[in-house]
Order: structure tokens, then C-alpha cells, then sequence
């Protein structure tokens, strides 16, 4: 969503760094550079306007101009602009949910804004953390909107209330109310009904809803590739309704990202969700500054060990992890790790949470590095046989005209594959042949032993501590991500817990 902005700034910042004293005219050049990406960003002028003459005010004082590194000093107090529009640099507002059960989280937004989807991924979330969830759709009038909740519902591992016919929204939230308190649930979510349009009949329906069911939270879930018009949305909702904070679905598309910089702003209240993912767990907590640091391009490093954490089978990785420290890695086990990869956002999901990959985002295009690279990778190996997928060495001409015929690809792709493969397992030897310390360290990291339970938490604490208004080096990254990738003779790219494409090099065809 903020690809975009973070290719402007980037330029910006760029431009200045390669001067070694900053002038007030550099400065007022650069905040104006910032002040245009903004605005094409869609960011509301108000805000623009504020923002920059907070940064103007922090920028012009001696201490930037006479600093060791302007330019980063310039990048710092953008980035501290940023998180404080984005909300500040506390911890992440976390949802009320009350002492004394259920818990109701009252759902807003207009029709098509992904509320109902939302319901269900929210409902996941707190299933996750060992709450017992009840869904509940009120919305009475669009065509099978009940059914699409008991489906997500289903999907998402949570309960939902019962469909009766006929019964009127509030009659919905008043018996989801009943059976939450009689069955011990711990969280109702309540999906009201929404319109294409803003209308009073829809907004005195919410309003009537939001008094009997008294919610702790009121959430708005605003689609981000509306632009201003979500701000114009957000406002109009909350002048009528309690809300007390803010979702902004499919943070994944291609919008220019200003309405998560307006709508906080604008309303004073917090952004607590963003929609990520078509998918049922693609729901992230929103924090200003990891936010913030993606607009830099600075990547997400956090949120690639904690989502490495959630999605990765530690059973699946014990044995994976024991294997590989006796320097065993065959074609099998590659897949496996591309199925991993995909599982966990895929090539593109995972490189937007890379420190400085938006610089060379032209040299990844030209090595054709993408999701579909990965699915024609794994149509490779599905070609092979068992044996050959254990036994590459086998893989003679006719057996690798068979497979490139098998996945609809040249000779020269599987051979490419059967080089990046033979890299990788040499490494893995390599680290073997040193005591498997580099397997032990990841283990620990990813909690699997060698510190007790939760033994990661040094190294994630080590990568909070990346944050800030400078991007993390490669030296630090690797050592807050000890034992990942393979460390590939050639320079090629490191992905973490991702063996099988360690040795991929995106500046080589």
C-alpha cells in the first residue's frame, strides 16, 4: 500500500545523502520533495500541512545542520513525524476487553469494506489467544450476508449464532447477548449491516444496536483504496457512533496509502487492525512505528521472525532442523520449504518486510523474482520422481527433458533449480561440519529448545531494538537472525527459515 511513498522519500533522502553539511535551502527543498509525495499519496492537506511544519520547526535548529550525518538526521525526524501522525511511539493499542464477560466488539463500516471478513479474522485473533468467541451477523438486508459469516466462521474455528428468519437486527443482538452470557463466551462480535452509501437509516440502526449491546470496542472498517473518501467515512461514523478505533482493510493492494496517514489524524482515533491478506489469519495489529519503518524502507524484521513463529510447524522444523545439522538436504526437503515460504506471504509478501529491498525492487523484476517463480519451482520438483527428488545426482538429460516437459518449462530452468539446490546443501554441509551451532541458535530462537519455553526472546528483543529512524544494517539483521538461510557462497539473497532459496542471487540471471 505504501509502495509508492516509500519509492518517493526514499529518492528524497537519496538525493541528500551524498552531501556532506545541509543547508537551510537543502532542507526546505527536501521538505518540499515530502510535502508533494505526501499530497500524491493522498494524505490529507491538512495534515500534510501540519506535518511538515512540525518537521520544518525540528529540522531547521543547528544540530541538523551542523550533525556528522544530516541526511539521517532529516530521515529521523521525517520518520518520528510519521509515527507520531501514525499514532505515537507507545506499544500497540490492543483491544478493551472487559473484566467481567462477554466482551461485545460492535463491527461498523460501509458495504464492501471487508467488514464481515474482518468479523471472522478478529474472531480468529482472539481464538488464538484462548478466548472462546461468538460471531454474530446482524445484517438483515444484503442477499446471504448470514451465511457468508457462518461460513468465515467455520473456516476461522469460532462459533456463530444461529440464523433465525425474520428476526430484525436488534432482536439479533439482543439473543447473541443472551446466548453469549448463558453459554460462558468470553467475546461477542457483532456484524452490523452496512450500505454502499452513507444513509441515516444505516447509521440509526448502528446507533440503536451500539445502545443495547454496549459494546467495549467499536470498530470502523474502512476499505484503504478508497482514499479520502475512508476519512470522510470515519468522521461521519463517528459522529454517531462510540467508535473507539479504526481497521483499514486491503493494506496489501496497490492504494496509495493515505488514508491510514489521514484517518488517524483526522479522527484522533487509533488505527488497531490491518487487513493484510485475502486470507482468514491476514489480520496484523497495527504498530505506528513498524509502520512507519515500511514507509521508510526499512522493512519489518519483527514481523517477519513473529510471523516465521506463527506459521511455522515447530514439529515439521525439529525434524527439518535435525536433518539439516547431519547436512542432509534433498529436493524433498526444498519443496517442503517453498511450500513454507508460500504458506508464510510468499516471495513478495516476505521481501516487502526486508530492509532496503524497495532500492532494488528494478533488479528483483529483472531476475524474475516473484511468486510465480516459486510456483514454477515446486511444478520442478512435483515433476521428479521419488528417487530423483532424494537422489538429484541421478538426474541425467533424458530425465531432465522428461521433468522440464512434466512442468512446462526449459531444460536450462530445472538445471538453474538443481545448481540453487546443490548451493544450498553444500552450505548446510558447511554448517554442519562446525557443530551445528547455527541450527542450535534458531531452534532456540523460534522457541524449540536450548533456552526453555519462549528461549527466542533475547533475539526478538534484539529486533525490536532495530527500529528507529536508520535502517537496520545487514550485519545486525544477521545476527538478530542467527541460523537462517543457507549463507551462499555468491552473494545471493538470505530469506529467513527459507534454505532451499539461499542461495539466490537477484542481480544474476
Amino acid at each position: 500500500m505504501f509502495d509508492g511513498l516509500t519509492e518517493r522519500l526514499s529518492g528524497v533522502f537519496d538525493r541528500l545523502s551524498g552531501r556532506g553539511v545541509l543547508s537551510d535551502k537543502d532542507i526546505d527543498e527536501a521538505l518540499r520533495e515530502v510535502r508533494v509525495a505526501l499530497l500524491e499519496a493522498d494524505v490529507a492537506l491538512p495534515v500534510v500541512r501540519e506535518f511538515i511544519a512540525k518537521a520544518k520547526e525540528r529540522a531547521s535548529g543547528e544540530a541538523v545542520i551542523r550533525s556528522v550525518r544530516p541526511a539521517d538526521q532529516v530521515v529521523k525526524i521525517t520518520y518520528d513525524g510519521l509515527v507520531e501522525m501514525l499514532g505515537g511511539d507507545g506499544e500497540p493499542e490492543g483491544l478493551n476487553l472487559s473484566l467481567n464477560p462477554p466482551t461485545v466488539i460492535l463491527m461498523a463500516g460501509l458495504q464492501g469494506s471487508g467488514k464481515t471478513t474482518t468479523a471472522a479474522k478478529l474472531g480468529l485473533r482472539l481464538v488464538r489467544e484462548r478466548k472462546k468467541v461468538l460471531l454474530a451477523s446482524l445484517d438483515t438486508r444484503r442477499p446471504a450476508a448470514m451465511e457468508q459469516l457462518a461460513v468465515l466462521a467455520v473456516q476461522a474455528g469460532v462459533e456463530s449464532l444461529p440464523i433465525v428468519a425474520g428476526q430484525s437486527a436488534p432482536d439479533i443482538a439482543r439473543r447473541a447477548l443472551s446466548a453469549a452470557k448463558l453459554q460462558g463466551y468470553d467475546v461477542v462480535i457483532l456484524d452490523t449491516a452496512g450500505r454502499t452509501t452513507l444513509d441515516e437509516a444505516m447509521m440509526a440502526e448502528a446507533a440503536e444496536i451500539a445502545r443495547i449491546a454496549t459494546p467495549s470496542e467499536t470498530l470502523l472498517v474502512a476499505d484503504s483504496l478508497t482514499g479520502q473518501d475512508a476519512v470522510r467515512t470515519a468522521k461521519a461514523f463517528h459522529e454517531r457512533l462510540p467508535l473507539t478505533g479504526l481497521v483499514l482493510t486491503r493494506a496489501d493492494g496497490d492504494g496509495r496509502g493515505g488514508a491510514a496517514l489521514s484517518m488517524r489524524a483526522v479522527t484522533g482515533l487509533p488505527i488497531k487492525f490491518l487487513g493484510v491478506s485475502e486470507k482468514i489469519d491476514g489480520l496484523d495489529a497495527f504498530d505506528a512505528r513498524r509502520v512507519a519503518g515500511r514507509i521508510l524502507g526499512q522493512g519489518d524484521v519483527v514481523a517477519l521472525v513473529e510471523k516465521a513463529a506463527q506459521d511455522i510447524d515447530l514439529a515439521q522444523a525439529e525434524v527439518l532442523a535435525r536433518k539439516l545439522a547431519k547436512g542432509q538436504f534433498d529436493l524433498e526437503m526444498m519443496a517442503e520449504q517453498l511450500a513454507q515460504m508460500k504458506k508464510m506471504g510468499g516471495m513478495e509478501g516476505l521481501m516487502g518486510l526486508l530492509p532496503g529491498v524497495q532500492k532494488i525492487k528494478k533488479q528483483i523484476a529483472e531476475a524474475n523474482i516473484s511468486d510465480r517463480m516459486l510456483d514454477r519451482q515446486t511444478a520442478i520438483i512435483s515433476s521428479m520422481t521419488k528417487q530423483e527428488r532424494k537422489k538429484p545426482d541421478i538426474l541425467q538429460a533424458s530425465r531432465k527433458r522428461r521433468i522440464a516437459k512434466g512442468a512446462g518449462v526449459d531444460v536450462a530452468e530445472v538445471n538453474r533449480l538443481l545448481k540453487q539446490h546443490r548451493q544450498t546443501a553444500d552450505a548446510f554441509k558447511m554448517m554442519s561440519r562446525s557443530g551445528g551451532r547455527g541450527f542450535a541458535q534458531m531452534a532456540s530462537m523460534l522457541g524449540m529448545g536450548g533456552g526453555g519455553p519462549g528461549g527466542g526472546g533475547g533475539d526478538l528483543a534484539r529486533l525490536k531494538a532495530l527500529g528507529g529512524g536508520k535502517p537496520p544494517s545487514a550485519e545486525e539483521i544477521q545476527k538478530a537472525l542467527p541460523g537462517f538461510g543457507g549463507g551462499a557462497s555468491d552473494g545471493g539473497l538470505k530469506l529467513p527459515g527459507l534454505g532451499g532459496l539461499s542461495g539466490l542471487n537477484p542481480f544474476k540471471k
